[in-house]
């Protein structure tokens, strides 16, 4: 074992730890009336900040608001380090010898998809809420996964989309170079061709490991495109947007398209840089009278007070429903088969404070409305976290891929 997966599994542990471990003779003796959720994410990278010890957060979260379950939850966190093969071998462990029934978070397609493989080989569960590639619930789809939070076709229908209406039809992309990327350059450019735009041109940035965009923000604006999409997220986005400011390229009339953009990466940014930018969410703190309320009941527990990202609102609202279709099927059912867990959970409407009223489509895709916001200038805010103003919300039944483009096997034709 590597140090660094070493570092994972040992923050598992303390993750168990802290959910109050069992003596070993009691544990046996409980074991088998408890399921344990497995957060796999980013704890120490670009994609901490919107993933990472806030989605544990918000898992324990749900987990405190369903009393009287009948059964035991526990919890294990681990750092995957945005690499697949570290990935890999922390889910095989956890399963192979930790008992871990549920698979939970997961950003970084290129981990999710080899997440989603041996979830499937091992019949446990999978609710992903950090990935974003449409391939999920396309032709990599499984009947042992839940894709929660939001995609890369929903993100470029949404982005992409009110970028091309507005007159941005020509574009130029700075792509971060791995499964994700390559998904969201992909489904953003076919919005963009689809409404008679054009793409100019694109370039690949190493992922993970780059900080310094400015060559690639050069090529882009020698490309002469209206808009320059940032197929990257975390860590990347935020660095891209303040060098772009830097070389001063949206004075002279380029725009920027954050194709993935967090309400903590505003937060980062501060609105006198990211005021105007248009983007997608599905979850905003501050939407309605049940984000807020949510948020409140999270915050202290929220690593320095950040307001949860959608990604780790999606882990609540995944958990929270997971919990209860398990309480409905019985400890030992739900355990013995992730399977039929999962086509339990599409048969049951999910509701919670985070989203409202969901639904899962038979190919794992959760459906609820995704919306599209402005930035605020700094003069517009009312405090703190006040950063988005509506501009669209699109139903639920819009804003993710038609069924029937995806391609998943388990979709009867």
């Amino acid at each position: 074992m590597t140090n660094t997966t070493r570092r994972g599994v040992l923050a598992g542990a303390a993750a168990t730890a802290a959910w109050g471990a069992l003596p070993l003779s009691r544990a046996r003796a409980q074991g088998a009336n408890s399921v344990k959720i497995g957060v796999l994410n980013d704890q120490s990278g670009l994609y901490r900040d919107i993933t990472g010890p806030g989605s544990t957060a918000c898992v324990r979260q749900a987990i405190r608001e369903m009393n009287a379950l009948g059964f035991n939850v526990e919890v294990v966190e681990a750092d995957h380090q945005n690499r697949p093969d570290v990935g890999a071998n922390i889910v095989r462990q956890w399963i192979d010898r930790d008992g871990v029934d549920v698979i939970m978070d997961v950003p970084t397609s290129s981990i999710a998809l080899a997440v989603n493989g041996i979830v499937r080989e091992k019949n446990k569960v999978f609710l992903a809420s950090g990935p974003a590639t449409s391939d999920l619930t396309g032709a990599q789809c499984s009947p042992n996964m839940v894709h929660w939070t939001y995609d890369t076709w929903m993100l470029a229908r949404g982005t992409g989309g009110a970028m091309v209406a507005a007159g941005g039809d020509t574009w130029f992309f700075i792509t971060a170079d791995y499964a994700f990327g390559h998904a969201l350059e992909r489904d953003t450019s076919n919005f963009v061709r689809q409404a008679g735009g054009r793409v100019l041109g694109t370039v690949r940035t190493p992922f993970p490991g780059t900080t310094d965009f400015s060559s690639f923000l050069l090529q882009a604006q020698a490309s002469r495109a209206k808009v320059i999409g940032l197929a990257n997220a975390g860590g990347d986005t935020i660095n891209c947007i303040k060098q772009a400011a830097e070389f001063g390229i949206t004075r002279r009339g380029t725009k920027l398209a954050g194709l993935l953009v967090f309400v903590n990466d505003i937060h980062a940014l501060g609105l006198q840089t990211a005021q105007g930018l248009v983007l997608t969410e599905t979850f905003y703190w501050d939407l309605n009278d049940r984000t807020r309320a949510f948020t409140a009941r999270v915050l202290p527990n929220m690593p320095a007070q950040n307001r949860p990202s959608m990604i780790q609102a999606g882990c609540y609202s995944a958990t929270l429903h997971y919990l209860k279709t398990v309480k409905e099927m019985g400890v030992a059912a739900a355990k013995a088969d992730g399977a039929a867990t999962v086509t339990r959970m599409k048969a049951m409407p999910a509701e919670d404070d985070a989203f409202g009223r969901s639904t899962i489509r038979p190919d794992g895709r959760n459906l609820h409305p995704a919306h599209l916001f402005e930035v605020k200038a700094p003069s517009e805010s009312r405090g703190a976290w006040d950063y988005y103003k509506p501009l669209q919300t699109v139903p639920a039944d819009q804003a993710f891929r038609p069924m029937a483009d995806g391609g998943c096997s388990l979709v009867r034709s």
